[in-house]
C-alpha cells in the first residue's frame, strides 16, 4: 500500500471514530511527527539572516565569479 493510499485509509477510518481521548492521542502522535522536521533558528541566526536580506535589498552583493577571483587571490598570497 502506498503512502497516499495509507493516508486516505487512515483518514477514512478516523472519520468514524467518536472516542475523544483516542483522537486526542492520535493528534498528539501526528503533531509530534509533523514538528519533527521543523528547524528552530536561534535569535543570532535570525539576526544574521535579516542582516543578509538587508544587504541584498541595498545591493551589497558580489557575483560568484568575483568571489571566486577574490578567493583565488587570497589563496595565492598564503
Amino acid at each position: 500500500m502506498s503512502t497516499v493510499e495509507l493516508r486516505h485509509t487512515i483518514i477514512e477510518k478516523l472519520s468514524h471514530i467518536e472516542d475523544a481521548s483516542f483522537l486526542k492521542a492520535i493528534k498528539t502522535i501526528v503533531e509530534s511527527k509533523a514538528n519533527e522536521n521543523v528547524y528552530k533558528l536561534s535569535d543570532f541566526q535570525k539576526k544574521r539572516i535579516n542582516a543578509s536580506r538587508d544587504q541584498v535589498k541595498n545591493g551589497q552583493t558580489i557575483s560568484n565569479e568575483a568571489m571566486e577571483k577574490e578567493i583565488k587571490q587570497w589563496l595565492s598570497t598564503k
